[in-house]
């Protein structure tokens, strides 16, 4: 059986999470991408138990929809996995080159590789490391590492 979100009955249930910006006017704050994928149930245990993301939303707010969205650690912006929303249909496997940067290049990568995602060798293209891996329908990450960055 799948977990699934309990949804508020009005607003006032909802928690304010201090660690999200607000958003302002003006704000065109990107926060949900969606994956395509095949199976929803399949993909939502590959990102969560071998990518390490958390898990925060999975409803079925209609008859034949359902909506999960996960976060990557420490990331602002989630992904969706869907059913039954046309206006989100995509080929499973075809989100291409979603990056998600990190700290230690290396760390992150064996990390991944520890839970059985297959995770290419660093390429250093002009400064800037990348590792690639793939989910399960396809859809291709690159882990990101910029020196610079604090």
């Amino acid at each position: 059986m799948t977990e699934r979100t309990e949804v508020p009955a009005d607003d006032s249930e909802i928690p304010v999470d201090p660690a999200h910006p607000l958003v302002v006017p003006g704000s065109y704050l990107l926060e949900l991408i969606p994956i395509p994928v095949t199976d929803v149930d399949r993909a939502k245990q590959f990102y969560v138990e071998q990518c390490g993301f958390v898990a925060d939303v999975d409803v079925s707010p209609a008859e034949g929809v359902r909506i999960v969205q996960l976060t990557p650690p420490g990331s602002y912006c989630s992904i969706s996995l869907t059913t039954g929303l046309a206006q989100m249909a995509m080929e499973p496997g075809s989100q291409r080159g979603l990056h998600l940067v990190v700290k230690d290049l290396e760390a992150s990568r064996a990390e991944l590789i520890g839970r059985g995602v297959e995770v290419s060798e660093t390429e250093d293209l002009g400064g800037v490391f990348y590792a690639w891996f793939k989910d399960l329908d396809g859809n291709t990450w690159a882990l990101q590492h910029m020196p610079w960055r604090k």
